[in-house]
């Protein structure tokens, strides 16, 4: 019986391994292509042809379209709306790739072992936690940059409400608060929606239009309201304006202070396990020399 266990798992493992190379070899060059599509959180490259034609054999986007649309919704917030579409499914690819890795790995072990079970049992666990805790840092990432903009959003409103009291133009006003700031662009989410902004600007789009395109691409509703805010009184002028910013540069610097309470929260929660190990080495060193003593 444990034979046959044995010869079964290391035909299934076979089996997933001939179905990646046929699926490697049947895919297209616009999976390949689609493949090297530039995305930072993508790690299994090789695999992705692969798995790009296996999740459009069985029609992954329209049978399971509420997996798909919550993918796609964090990868919009998260990186932009340029091309999250084929983002999400090279997201997707991905975690079906490290599924079948997982499972293939699962029954060659298992195999090794002499049918062991425990090989078996780990690797389809993992094959069901890692997609689950990729999704999961994918929407850790998201939180983090919409919390990364709040942070900084407040400085950037002061910082223009004092130029627009100098008597400097709104729009002018922006572009020196981004120009001073050009060396976080490609390190901060906001000041690099910003830079994108002036040099959509410096394409002949209107200030409106640019605004508007900043805020769809950040997807926090503190950057809507605070364009929305702008392109509302920035014609007007004069006091109006200066009190409308101010009145929002106090709403944002409360939600400002919230974010960072929160972050410090996090922060001291995840120092409470460290600290209970140190503590229990502590006591293991300082203990055992007492009781050797009293054994003595």
């Amino acid at each position: 019986m444990k034979l046959i266990w044995v010869w079964l798992e290391g035909l299934l493992a076979a089996l997933l391994a001939v179905g990646w190379v046929v699926l490697h070899q049947g895919a297209e060059e616009r999976h390949k292509q689609l493949a090297e599509l530039p995305f930072e959180v993508i790690k299994l490259r090789p695999l992705l042809p692969a798995m790009l034609l296996f999740i459009e054999k069985i029609r992954f986007a329209s049978r399971f379209s509420g997996v798909f649309y919550r993918i796609q919704s964090s990868v919009q917030k998260g990186f932009g709306v340029h091309m999250s579409g084929e983002r999400s499914l090279l997201y997707i690819a991905e975690m079906a790739g490290y599924v079948w890795l997982l499972l293939t790995l699962g029954f060659v072990l298992a195999a090794v072992n002499g049918g062991s079970g425990t090989w078996l049992g780990l690797g389809a666990m993992l094959a069901v936690v890692l997609p689950v805790a990729l999704f999961r840092d994918l929407q850790k990432k998201v939180q983090e940059r919409e919390q990364d903009i709040l942070l900084e959003l407040p400085e950037l409103l002061n910082k223009i409400i004092l130029l627009v009291g100098a008597g400097e133009t709104v729009q002018r006003a922006i572009v020196r608060c981004v120009q001073r700031k050009q060396e976080n662009a490609a390190n901060h989410p906001l000041y690099k929606e910003l830079f994108q902004m002036l040099n959509e600007l410096e394409n002949g789009y209107s200030f409106q239009q640019s605004l508007e395109t900043f805020s769809k691409r950040c997807g926090v509703q503190e950057v809507s309201v605070f364009t929305t805010t702008v392109l509302l009184n920035f014609r007007r002028g004069g006091g109006e304006f200066g009190l409308a910013l101010r009145d929002l540069s106090r709403t944002l610097w409360d939600k400002r202070k919230a974010v960072s309470r929160m972050r410090g929260e996090q922060a001291s929660s995840k120092m409470v396990f460290p600290m209970v190990m140190i503590f229990v080495i502590v006591m293991i060193l300082v203990g055992t020399p007492a009781f050797m003593m009293m054994n003595m």
